[in-house]
């Protein structure tokens, strides 16, 4: 059995178009966000466009390794997102986040099994399997902060 195909579809399905484990994803959640909404503030909350930035970050990071890079990021960048100050710098934003996630898909898909398990960059990242899942793991977990935020923004 070949894991990465279903391991992509799994991020796939956070990301951008499933509904099994959450009944939604992040693509459908943000997809009908205007770009006030995305930058309205909600006490000390990050905002939804904070959040997609940051879920991206390190998608785009993982990406960067996928196809043979270096990996460049660092948690303490995170957050550090271009200012959104128009419906274009929001779309901007997502359409990034969307073709970033479906190019990170896609090289998933491909590696063989006997890669997942080897050392991703360094050995304190632990191997590629974990590193994929952890892509996985951290879109759920701010695809409720996402959904909450929203429902927020939206009752006023």
């Amino acid at each position: 059995m070949n894991l990465a195909p279903q391991i992509a579809k799994q991020f796939r399905e956070v990301y951008l178009n499933g509904t099994w484990v959450a009944t939604t994803n992040l693509k459908a959640q943000l997809s009908d966000v205007t770009w006030e909404e995305a930058t309205t503030k909600v006490g000390n909350l990050n905002t939804l466009a904070a959040l997609a930035f940051h879920v991206n970050y390190y998608v785009s990071g993982i990406l960067n390794v996928l196809k043979g890079g270096s990996l460049d990021i660092r948690d303490k960048y995170s957050f550090d997102m271009p200012p959104v100050e128009s419906q274009e710098d929001w779309e901007k934003l997502l359409d990034k986040m969307w073709s970033d996630g479906e190019a990170f898909a896609s090289l998933v898909e491909q590696i063989p099994d006997e890669k997942l398990g080897a050392g991703f960059v360094e050995e304190k990242y632990g191997n590629y399997y974990r590193n994929i899942l952890a892509m996985i793991e951290h879109s759920y977990y701010h695809l409720g902060q996402v959904v909450l935020l929203k429902k927020m923004i939206r009752e006023g």
